[in-house]
């Protein structure tokens, strides 16, 4: 039995937190308003049905009477005329209809009895339906601001972490860069230091190789450039 109850409990409340997953607070207030406005129009309906009574049984009340004024009428034309067995029965009859008024007229005030409670009853489920309906109104406002903001946080956590990768790769790509900047800088230092062999040079070419060449070349140049001279002092 107990482990029974602990399954229902288990049970009970992960049907619990899925429901609290999948519900819509929003439905549920306007199912529930919904259900509050069918029962307002179902009170409003009996209020009608009983008025609509009401009016039918006074209805018949005042054709009974105006029937009973008829006959106390006519009895009194009997006796006029000598007749009172005639007036007996129209006083008779009379008295039958006001016997039937007085009954509608007990039944006419149960009615009113039964009129002003549910007259009572609509009034204040009509103030507790828009009193919800209000309440209503509000909760899913704030619902909806709610999510809103949820939704508006969840983004920017979002875009937060994606920010953060992409701070992380371009700082990647920064130390890459300098490294390489380094290197290539260091590469330079060497191959003007020597340190480092020019692939384009000469087997067995040297620092003083490359000096002896350039040697040679100034005097050349500086030959030429005599050569020039003297034919141009010549012309």
């Amino acid at each position: 039995m107990g482990l029974m109850a602990r399954m229902t409990t288990i049970f009970k409340s992960k049907v619990s937190k899925y429901l609290d997953r999948v519900e819509d607070p929003r439905e549920t207030l306007e199912y529930s308003y919904s259900r509050q406005t069918e029962m307002l129009a179902q009170v409003k309906r009996g209020l009608a049905d009983v008025v609509t009574s009401k009016k039918r049984l006074e209805f018949q009340a005042a054709q009974l009477k105006e029937r009973a004024d008829q006959l106390e009428a006519q009895a009194k034309e009997a006796l006029a005329a000598g007749r009172e067995d005639l007036a007996r029965l129209a006083l008779e009859r009379r008295q039958a209809a006001l016997d039937q008024v007085a009954g509608l007229d007990g039944q006419i005030a149960e009615l009113e009895k039964e009129q002003e409670k549910l007259s009572l009853a609509e009034a204040r489920l009509a103030a507790k339906v828009e009193a919800f309906r209000t309440q209503k109104e509000v909760i899913k406002a704030q619902y909806s601001a709610a999510e809103a903001s949820v939704k508006i946080g969840e983004a920017a956590t979002g875009l937060s972490e994606e920010l953060a990768d992409i701070g992380l790769a371009m700082q990647r790509a920064k130390d890459k860069t300098e490294s390489m900047k380094a290197r290539a800088a260091a590469i330079d230092e060497l191959v003007a230091q020597g340190a480092l062999a020019d692939p384009l040079a000469s087997p067995g070419d040297d620092d003083i190789g490359r000096e002896l060449r350039k040697m040679k070349g100034d005097k050349e140049v500086a030959a030429e450039l005599e050569r020039l001279k003297k034919e141009v002092a010549g012309a």
